[in-house]
């Protein structure tokens, strides 16, 4: 028997740590584990990162899955399920993906030997606030969707207000079970976390009947366009309602050392990171670069105008070129303005250190 898992949340929640991390602990538990990861564009990154750890990984490009790859996603299910069997296999939607038709789509798959775990979002603690100026309505549909809420990073967020996000999250949606998490920490939270979505907690939610119909636990409550004041329909594209901007990347480089590559994503990120916010003031969102050097892989995250920037340093393996990942997804700035931020800054950036390039051209999914 298969366990699908979806685990959905807004840009930069913390999906891809989580998705790792529960990856990771089933393989040493002697688990076989699939990843489906979905990106925005045709420029895959999170994919990269998965599969560097060694996990089974397959990229869904061109947009939200739960918009334009339903026809592909069954087919890589049944794929996956073919050729590899996997105990488990866990899907990581785009961020600005609806992740309850995505979960409603597998119902409707019919799949045999299959059994689909508790819905699950996940929300940046730390970003709680400004999730809800920002792109209150969307991120609002995320968590009134989910059987699972899981306030991630919680190292981040100060004590006293941890009560408070849980309360609010809880009020909003409260038939879900609320978890309080840090991925990253082996904890008592991570524990309560994975024993509620593969063992008797999920059992217990999964026994209860569950509408396949998108519907809120809260009347009353409606997405709103906020360009025009009209009511969004639950079933309209969602990248479209996420009221965010997306472009992604990507560039062919020469070699470059980890340390050089470590200078330049920096200089990079900061770059980007000013600019975006002299269009977009409170910006939240996603900005990721992944940058190949001669050894390792330099990866970079930012998720809101006034977080810091966090790195990491991963084990490249065997790679015969190299390559500079951007995947940016802004909160209200237009498009032709985040193109030329991202090409701009990378390119004056590689060429201040004298690393060749060419730009690869990927037809991008537009999002404004």
């Amino acid at each position: 028997m298969m366990k699908i898992l979806v685990i959905g949340g807004f840009l930069g929640s913390g999906k891809t740590t989580t998705v790792l991390r529960l990856g990771r602990d089933f393989s040493n538990a002697g688990k076989k584990v699939a990843i489906i990861v979905n990106e925005i564009g045709e420029v895959g990154i999170d994919g990269d990162v998965i599969s560097k750890y060694g996990l089974q990984t397959t990229e869904l490009t061109s947009g939200c899955i739960c918009c334009s790859l339903k026809v592909n996603m069954k087919t890589t299910i049944s794929l996956l399920m073919k050729d590899y069997k996997p105990d488990i296999l866990l899907i990581e939607p785009t961020g600005i993906a609806f992740p309850q038709i995505i979960r409603n789509e597998i119902n409707l798959m019919d799949l045999k030997d299959v059994s689909i775990q508790p819905l699950v979002t996940l929300i940046d603690g730390s970003r709680f606030k400004q999730l809800m100026k920002e792109v209150k309505h969307f991120a609002m549909r995320q968590i009134i969707d989910a059987e699972v809420l899981g306030i991630n990073k919680l190292d981040l967020v100060e004590k006293i207000r941890i009560p408070i996000i849980e309360a609010s999250v809880q009020q909003l949606n409260p038939k879900a079970r609320v978890v309080l998490l840090s991925a990253t920490y082996e904890d008592e939270h991570w524990h309560e976390f994975v024993k509620l979505l593969f063992g008797e907690g999920a059992e217990e939610i999964l026994s209860e009947k569950r509408d396949t119909e998108l519907k809120t636990t809260i009347p009353g409550i409606q997405m709103v366009d906020r360009a025009t004041g009209e009511p969004v329909e639950y079933d309209m594209n969602s990248i479209n309602a996420s009221g965010v901007t997306s472009y992604a990347t990507e560039y062919n480089i020469g070699d470059v050392s980890t340390d050089n590559a470590r200078s330049v994503v920096r200089n990079l990120i900061e770059t980007i990171k000013a600019e975006v916010t002299k269009s977009s003031p409170e910006f939240v969102g996603h900005i990721k670069l992944f940058m190949e050097s001669e050894t390792d892989t330099v990866k970079a995250n930012l998720t809101a105008f006034d977080k810091d920037v966090t790195y990491e340093l991963i084990p490249l393996g065997n790679a015969h070129s190299r390559k500079l990942k951007i995947l940016s997804a802004v909160s209200n700035i237009k498009r032709d303005r985040l193109i030329s931020i991202v090409n701009d800054a990378v390119e004056d950036n590689l060429r201040a250190v004298n690393i060749s390039f060419a730009h690869n051209s990927h037809a991008h999914q537009e999002t404004s």
